[in-house]
């Protein structure tokens, strides 16, 4: 994208979009060092705007990865992944074997959203490459309002009070972490930006409170349908040093598994929602 595209925030912050509503590149900023207070407000205003914004060659630590998150909010500890260092246990690995077990049959759903599971799920997420594979292994994020917009008409006033599980009982079960299914509103109103959005993890089985399974059922596969719509999607080619922030309230995302074998690693760093979720902590 050419220079023209770039937007200067201040003087060395620079933005360059990926694609009309989501996804942009910035440029011009340390995640290494404490950002100032400018820096937060914008790297926060521009996580709204763009919903998943990207860093490259920030070649930091797993402590500096976990502060850089801890500038937007409280972190929370996922009780299933594996931690790399105990000292850090906000810092979770999401290794290649456990996520192909964790999401199987791309047909079935790798399209998902972080901790849907919980009564307020995690808004915020930040992926660090660790180890990659030469070619492959990238992550694509598809926008959920505009998901939601693409629907006809007819489908939107069927589903605008309709509530759907996210079921990640069975994971839970393994590790002794007692946690009822829950049911959450299918369309929801992001809290900031006051977009309706479709809320639905493909991961854990959802099914819609009160419909019949088959009604149900087709429901969700017309919904899959939509999020592999290329035209809601932005698709992110990791590199080493590259960090990924997004919004778990306003996509999801999906981990595109071409690799064969190799051990690709990454590591992430979960913000939790809380009964004041969206004011930035002076």
């Amino acid at each position: 994208m050419g220079a023209e595209h770039a937007i200067d925030l201040e003087q060395s912050l620079v933005v360059t979009p990926l694609e009309p509503t989501l996804g942009a590149e910035i440029s011009g900023i340390d995640l290494s060092r404490p950002l100032t207070a400018a820096q937060r407000d914008q790297v926060h205003a521009l996580l709204l705007k763009h919903k998943v914004i990207f860093f490259r060659d920030q070649h930091i630590t797993s402590a500096q990865q976990v502060a850089f998150a801890r500038q937007f909010g409280e972190l929370y500890v996922h009780p299933t992944t594996e931690k790399q260092d105990a000292n850090l246990p906000e810092a979770h690995l999401i290794l290649a074997e456990d996520a192909r077990l964790s999401y199987g049959d791309a047909r079935k759903g790798r399209w998902h959203t972080d901790t849907s599971w919980m009564l307020k799920p995690t808004y915020g997420a930040v992926l660090r490459a660790v180890s990659l594979p030469a070619v492959g292994g990238d992550t694509v994020w598809a926008d959920s309002g505009l998901v939601y917009r693409g629907l006809p008409p007819e489908v939107r006033e069927r589903i605008d009070n309709a509530f759907v599980t996210h079921n990640f009982k069975s994971s839970l079960d393994r590790v002794g972490y007692p946690y009822p299914i829950l049911a959450h509103p299918l369309v929801r109103t992001h809290p900031e930006t006051g977009e309706d959005a479709l809320f639905i993890n493909f991961s854990m089985s959802p099914q819609i409170i009160g419909w019949s399974q088959e009604d149900s059922q087709a429901l969700v596969a017309l919904l899959l349908r939509e999020y592999s719509n290329p035209e809601y999607h932005v698709r992110f080619k990791w590199t080493e040093g590259a960090i990924a922030f997004w919004d778990n309230r306003a996509l999801l995302h999906y981990p595109v598994y071409n690799y064969g074998d190799f051990a690709r690693v990454m590591e992430r760093v979960l913000i939790a929602d809380d009964d004041i979720p969206h004011r930035l902590r002076r």
